[in-house]
């Protein structure tokens, strides 16, 4: 942790720098992981909006039940169940991913999977927190007067109950960043992904702690400063509420 601000992770135990070895799979598993959190949070945002629109609807009853269940998906079973449906059945995308001259995905194709494996699970857990945020701000005052002065609710729900809830929106977004990126491993695993999930699991397979070390400090990094955005988040947006 102390070398992680210079660029110093220590050597392997081949002899080879941790720096060199997770030059090139680890922005790979930040593009995985960055598109798998902005497609959970559109998603979780349009069903948490759409569920909120109508509470106690059939259609807020369906997204609640259907979060729920996708929330309860480990990502190995997702990504199983898409490698059989739109690879092995109507062979629409590659099962396996593989690399350009760079190191990278060499078409954009086969990060679709490993994004849907990633994103699905996610996409329950903060569709519920948007739901239930947008739900506390339903009992605010100044939600209560935007009702009473007769605004129609989809403006209500977006002007007035969203902004107020995206602090907890915000927090519950930067806890999926770690599930996103300890899922990574497995689906990176699963889809041949040029991740650090490969370096991780020939690390553990060699007892090789500095690796080990350098991939959980590199992550650790990652989560620390979503959290720190996040927390920036919640503190602007009470700042301005006050």
């Amino acid at each position: 942790m102390t070398g992680l601000p210079t660029g110093d992770l220590g050597t392997s135990a081949r002899g080879q720098k941790v720096t060199d070895l997770l030059a090139a799979p680890f922005p790979n598993t930040l593009l995985l992981g960055g598109a798998a959190f902005a497609l959970t949070m559109a998603a979780a945002l349009v069903l948490g909006c759409w569920a909120a629109a109508r509470p106690g609807g059939r259609l807020d009853r369906a997204i609640g039940l259907g979060s729920t269940a996708t929330f309860a998906l480990p990502e190995f079973i997702v990504a199983v169940g898409l490698l059989l449906v739109l690879s092995l059945w109507t062979g629409w995308l590659p099962a396996v991913t593989l690399t350009d001259g760079g190191g990278a995905p060499a078409d954009w194709t086969m990060l679709v999977m490993p994004v849907l494996a990633l994103a699905v699970p996610q996409t329950g857990w903060n569709t519920r927190i948007v739901r239930a945020a947008l739900a506390d701000q339903e009992r605010t005052p100044q939600v209560a007067a935007a009702h009473l002065d007769g605004l129609p609710r989809r403006q209500v729900l977006l002007r007035h109950a969203l902004p107020g809830a995206l602090p907890t929106i915000a927090i519950g977004a930067a806890t999926s960043t770690g599930m996103l990126l300890g899922g990574a491993v497995v689906v990176e695993t699963l889809f041949n992904y040029p991740g650090i999930g490969a370096v991780l699991a020939g690390a553990l397979a060699d007892r090789d702690t500095p690796v080990i070390a350098g991939v959980v400090a590199c992550a650790g990094a990652a989560v620390s400063l979503v959290l720190f955005l996040a927390d920036l988040i919640r503190y602007r947006t009470l700042g301005d509420r006050s």
